[in-house]
């Protein structure tokens, strides 16, 4: 007997009725950059068509990005100042909690997740408090659970501590729940790479380090089984949900992340990994939609249930195209 595989592929409307993975719009989570100011909408130069965001903007295009399909977004913040211990980060008035205040008036079914970093806020650029040269890693702890607890006062439904910290998980969720929001979810990047991918980001959050880089405390990016005790810890200090980062070079850890644990598992298809789309097409390499789809199928079939993409509104509108 011959097998024809091909049998199944000779028109869209069999090879929809067998496809294994299926993108939705609810599988996508829509990255801002708010700053400060009033009606200011800066583009992001390494970064086509995303943009550096003031409060009033920012509510615009998170009202726009839901009535098109973005169920979930999360929020970035560049404060109008920064120092030695972030202080911007926790402020009640900081630029994130501002945000979320006036998108949740304006979209309450918007789900809001908040970056809960210092690397933003703080005047030489690294995720934690620096005393001689070196990221303190306890001392950054309670700053990072300052955060989230004031980005859960704000009306986060999610926060997302991003720094790297050992231990910063269990702080963050003790925090939430000593502060009454035991209910807010802890989305935490578990694996996250010193990369070479966040570039573009770095000019999008102005967050680049005064000294150094983050490699003592981000990721080596040969290192997989080393994932798996980050993913660990982190889910056994009460993590809600698991991130991989990034998204398309780590495939294989994404799908040995998700493989050992049982709950939601986001990926970041970051900055970097954006922008080189973003090039190639504009020089007519690549067909840009293509090549988007294909890429965050790729993520969404290696295990991930969330993703984070800056391309989360065209793909939403692929989808609705394509059916």
């Amino acid at each position: 007997m011959i097998h024809r595989p091909r049998r199944l592929r000779r028109n869209n409307a069999l090879r929809s009725l067998v496809r294994e993975t299926r993108l939705t719009p609810d599988n996508f989570v829509l990255p801002f950059f708010v700053c400060p100011g009033n009606a200011v909408r800066r583009e992001i130069s390494s970064m086509p068509d995303v943009f550096n965001l003031s409060v009033d903007e920012v509510t615009k295009e998170a009202s726009a990005a839901y009535d098109s399909g973005v169920r979930s977004i999360i929020l970035f913040g560049l404060p109008e100042s920064k120092d030695e211990l972030a202080s911007g980060a926790y402020a009640e008035d900081g630029i994130v909690q501002r945000a979320t205040r006036a998108i949740r008036r304006s979209v309450p079914e918007l789900i809001i997740i908040a970056d809960t970093c210092l690397c933003e806020y703080t005047s030489h650029g690294h995720c934690g408090v620096v005393r001689g040269g070196e990221v303190l890693n306890d001392e950054s702890l309670e700053l990072l659970a300052r955060t989230a607890a004031s980005q859960a006062a704000a009306g986060a439904d999610i926060v997302a501590p991003s720094a790297m910290m050992d231990g910063q998980v269990g702080a963050i969720r003790d925090a939430l729940d000593e502060s009454g929001f035991e209910n807010t979810a802890i989305m935490a990047y578990a694996v996250k790479y010193a990369s070479g991918f966040y570039g573009p980001f770095r000019e999008a959050a102005q967050s680049a380090p005064e000294f150094g880089d983050r490699r003592a405390y981000q990721m080596d990016p040969p290192n997989a089984r080393e994932a798996m005790r980050e993913a660990e810890l982190d889910y056994s200090e009460g993590a809600d949900i698991l991130m991989v980062k990034p998204a398309t070079v780590y495939l294989d850890v994404l799908k040995m992340v998700r493989d050992r644990f049982d709950v939601p598992l986001a990926a970041y298809h970051v900055s970097g990994e954006y922008a080189l789309i973003k090039a190639a097409a504009q020089k007519g390499w690549i067909d840009e939609d293509r090549v988007m789809m294909e890429t965050l199928t790729s993520i969404k079939r290696a295990g991930a249930d969330i993703i984070l993409t800056y391309y989360a509104r065209e793909a939403i509108r692929a989808l609705a195209a394509a059916t």
